[in-house]
């Protein structure tokens, strides 16, 4: 095994490979701290892109929610060409960069202005190409509320997008809340069956909700479902979608707690502790305590310039 992401600097994750990105996280045994952000809303610090407060706050992986590869949107980002945007987040942050792509269906029409679909979001090959090209690390094929993405879809984008990009994209494949399709809401956000199709699709990572977001989705529940998912030789990423991101720091702490019980390698906290990313004391919360103010500390205070 090489360098753990914990330890690693920004000069080196810039060479890793996709292989060396998921053997380092692994690596990390539990440690990982993922933080969702969006940049088509005004920033919380004004003159300061969200995903740069996420890392400041001690995140890992920076997975940027409402990013449409035909036209990147970063409120707060220098003047950058459109296909500098991720490279230029990179380098202001030192960070692993996801994005979100959606296999929406067609209630997404439907949806209010900023959730709406565009087409720069949807889950297609050649948006994988794009994202790739712009330099994305990670691709989550999921779905934001009420835009009706269901389990068969992100199957069917996945063999798509692991054709079109596989080799050079890490693919996760989940939800976090039922995504506007009732029937597969609470318990049934995620079953085995959907981990083996997502896996045998091409995911690398299984997305699940955290325990304790989502009804019915239990501490046991999620530990059966990261257990089932690492036996297929997936990592998996538990995820607070539900804006309990923006609770208070105790209910974060206990949330992190219940998912390194539950085996998980990535914990993901959400983009809407009001709306953009969660609230900053809650993201440095949650990495102290997956993982102590050492490495939370080191996280936070590393020079890009490294």
């Amino acid at each position: 095994m090489g360098k753990r992401l914990l330890d690693a600097t920004a000069s080196e994750l810039s060479g890793w490979t996709k292989r060396e990105l998921l053997e380092s996280i692994a690596g990390c045994e539990g440690r990982v701290l993922a933080g969702e952000c969006i940049g088509v809303t005004p920033p919380l610090l004004t003159d300061v892109t969200n995903a740069e407060a996420v890392a400041a706050m001690g995140a890992d992986i920076l997975l940027l929610n409402l990013f449409d590869v035909e036209d990147p949107v970063i409120c707060g980002l220098p003047p950058v060409p459109k296909g500098e945007t991720v490279r230029e987040i990179k380098r202001l942050t030192g960070r692993i960069v996801g994005i979100n792509l959606e296999p929406a269906g067609e209630m997404a029409d439907r949806q209010e202005e900023v959730w709406k679909m565009s087409g720069g979001r949807a889950a297609t090959a050649a948006n994988a190409r794009k994202a790739a090209e712009m330099g994305v690390d990670l691709v989550l094929l999921t779905g934001n509320p009420g835009n009706g993405v269901e389990n068969g879809a992100i199957v069917r984008a996945l063999r798509e997008i692991r054709e079109a990009a596989g080799d050079r994209l890490i693919l996760a494949a989940g939800k976090m809340h039922a995504s506007g399709i009732l029937s597969e809401g609470a318990e049934k956000i995620l079953t085995e069956e959907d981990i083996r199709l997502f896996r045998e699709a091409g995911a690398d990572i299984i997305l699940m909700p955290a325990p304790g977001t989502v009804p019915g989705m239990t501490l046991e529940r999620v530990r059966e479902l990261v257990e089932y998912s690492h036996g297929l030789g997936a990592l998996t990423i538990t995820a607070i979608g539900t804006s309990q991101e923006g609770s208070d720091e105790a209910t974060i702490r206990q949330i992190a707690l219940m998912c390194k019980m539950a085996g998980t390698d990535i914990h993901h906290i959400g983009d809407s502790g009001y709306v953009g990313m969660a609230l900053p004391e809650n993201i440095m919360a949650y990495s102290v305590a997956i993982r102590g103010v050492r490495h939370t500390y080191r996280q936070m205070a590393k020079s890009v310039n490294r």
